[in-house]
């Protein structure tokens, strides 16, 4: 009999990557890694794959957008570029525009360090996510990005596992109650496990490896 312990460890062996690794961030409690973080989430919140979302927060990186200064050092035309060689072509201009004046915002407010932002909300979540949401073209979708990814180096945010990952854990057959499906899994294995729930609802054939045919009906906590 499969347990719910058995099917979360399944889908963290074959989902778990969080998206921030996907994009070739080694998310520590840095400013750079933070601010790369922010620039994913902001990629991430639009109605676009995830997977161009990734590439283009690559290519932004290789051009130097991988801190608010260098962010700034970048014309808004070679952050077009950067978004365009990735294929974000359908909002590239606009997001050129947000970065620039994101990384503006964050250099005025916290001096271009997200670690300002968390010890102003004083571990408080729904804080954090408001300051976050200042950011440009961010928003509730981009702070629940951000802080599912971030509650692996903030552990305030633990445990971090907004309505798409409950999707995502409806759908095969996981415990809908926050509470209930972070005890399934290490505390450090949270924000991938978040990732891979999403992942879960985007991605048919994910959910069936987690969920052999038939398996429904042999369902056990």
């Amino acid at each position: 009999m499969t347990t719910h312990k058995d099917r979360a460890r399944r889908l963290l062996d074959q989902g778990g990557q969080t998206y921030a690794e996907q994009a070739g961030i080694r998310l520590t409690d840095t400013p750079s890694a933070l601010y790369r973080l922010l620039v994913l989430s902001v990629l991430l919140s639009t109605r676009i794959r995830a997977d161009i979302a990734v590439a283009a927060a690559r290519e932004l990186a290789d051009a130097g957008c991988t801190t608010p200064r260098g962010t700034l050092k970048t014309t808004w035309q070679q952050r077009v570029d950067a978004l365009g060689r990735a294929h974000y072509v359908r909002y590239d201009e606009s997001t050129a525009t947000a970065l620039g004046d994101g990384a503006q915002l964050l250099l005025d407010d916290y001096r271009g360090d997200l670690r300002r932002l968390r010890g102003e909300a004083g571990g408080d979540v729904s804080e954090i996510r408001a300051s976050l949401e200042k950011t440009p073209r961010l928003g509730p979708v981009g702070s629940a990005i951000f802080c599912r990814e971030a509650q692996l180096v903030w552990p305030e945010l633990r445990p971090f596992l907004d309505d798409k990952a409950l999707a995502g854990a409806r759908r095969i057959g996981l415990p809908e109650d926050r509470r209930a499906l972070a005890r399934l899994v290490p505390a450090e294995d949270l924000a991938r496990f978040a990732a891979a729930l999403v992942r879960v609802t985007l991605d048919k054939r994910l959910a069936e490896a987690v969920e052999p045919a038939g398996a429904g009906s042999r369902r056990a906590g």
